[in-house]
């Protein structure tokens, strides 16, 4: 089984411009993010897809493996999307992409490797992580996703609000009595589907929410869950910086 990972590095966030090239204690982000991937001995290759010359150059300075792509991409899909059609041109072909977040500088590889145990079983053909909410803050919180799965663990719902809604109690009351579950942003997908996720008009629920994967749901496709007890700090801001200050 050949598992690509594909890290996606936008220069222009609109939160924060040209975070993939900010320094971490004397490491940019991207390097760090793209050297804890390859410490997963389950990806056969990583790749970082940006479409700056500056994070190319940057990535190519540091050793590492980088494709230049389009400046027009909606979402991380789109590009993990061009870069399997870019290397399949050129000869190699992966089973398996995992969509590793560029934001993340200290995610730890064993995410990585719980996205890719999902594609033992053959029928998946796509993957994510969950992980249990814990604190009452992030129920209402819609910056944290919600998701709500079926016995086999697959994907029902994705939501910014609490999903399920648990009648008849109080909200601080809530976690005692139903499981919750957020949304860790971790993707993987069958190659062969993703030329079918970029061609699927956008949908009623991704709109309402602006969630993608919800596009996928409403499409009639099924994302396999993992539950898992990791969970990475993403800089979406500068603020977010501090969260991490002298971790490593």
């Amino acid at each position: 089984m050949k598992i690509l990972g594909i890290i996606p590095a936008r220069y222009a966030s609109t939160r924060f411009p040209g975070k993939p090239l900010v320094v971490i204690d004397g490491k940019t982000m991207i390097q760090r993010v793209y050297e804890q991937a390859l410490k997963c001995d389950k990806l056969t290759s990583v790749v970082v897809a940006t479409e700056n010359e500056a994070i190319f150059n940057h990535v190519r300075l540091c050793g590492g493996h980088v494709l230049m792509t389009s400046n027009r991409h909606r979402s991380g899909t789109e590009r993990c999307n061009e870069v399997v059609q870019m290397l399949r041109k050129g000869g190699k072909e992966y089973d398996y992409v995992i969509n590793i977040q560029g934001d993340e500088p200290f995610i730890n590889p064993e995410q990585i490797t719980q996205v890719a145990d999902c594609f033992v079983d053959a029928q998946t053909r796509l993957a994510t992580l969950i992980k249990k909410i814990t604190c009452t803050e992030d129920l209402s919180n819609p910056n944290v996703v919600k998701v709500a799965i079926d016995h086999n663990g697959m994907a029902l719902l994705f939501s910014r609000s609490p999903i399920p809604y648990t009648r008849g109690k109080d909200q601080p009351s809530w976690l005692s009595v139903t499981t919750y579950y957020r949304h860790i942003g971790i993707y993987g997908y069958q190659s062969s589907v993703l030329e079918d996720l970029v061609s699927l008009p956008e949908t009623p629920l991704e709109t309402a929410e602006s969630l993608e994967q919800l596009r996928w749901l409403e499409h009639g496709f099924r994302i396999k869950t993992h539950i898992t007890e990791y969970e990475s700090v993403a800089i979406d801001a500068p603020a977010d910086l501090l969260r991490i200050t002298n971790r490593g």
